[in-house]
């Protein structure tokens, strides 16, 4: 059995269910990139080494952009805090304690979203200097 829990997934039934961050294969392939050295793969005039680390950091990024695109949406929609408009009278009823558990589950929902963007979009920007550099040197 599989739950989402924002860009984690919970794995696997009762106590020995794992949280899994569906967002880190991503991130390891954008940190893995970005350890790479350009003047290394040039050394002997092997452009098709360079051509190829490009290419899979073009691809890369083109993943990162639809993980972070899909990430903005679940932080779009009503403010969740609206909740603070209503009336004490109607925070205070059951109907106000359900609605405390929807706002706290969006909030949580909104964090884990703002950290895997702001974690995607930091890796990101670290490779998009190289995509450029392996660009000139192809």
């Amino acid at each position: 059995m599989t739950v989402e829990l924002g860009s984690r997934s919970l794995v696997g039934i009762g106590s020995g269910a794992v949280a899994v961050d569906v967002d880190e294969a991503l991130s390891a392939r954008l940190r893995d990139l970005a350890l790479v050295e350009l003047d290394a793969l040039v050394i002997g005039g092997r452009a098709d080494l360079v051509s190829a680390f490009a290419d899979d950091v073009a691809d890369a990024l083109r993943e990162a952009r639809t993980r972070i695109v899909a990430l903005r949406a679940q932080l779009g929609g009503a403010d969740p805090l609206n909740a603070l408009d209503i009336t004490v009278r109607q925070r205070a009823s059951d109907a106000g304690a359900a609605g405390a558990l929807r706002v706290r589950e969006r909030l949580v929902i909104q964090a884990d979203a703002a950290r895997g963007l702001a974690r995607l979009a930091v890796l990101a920007a670290a490779l998009v200097p190289k995509l450029f550099e392996a660009d000139r040197r192809r």
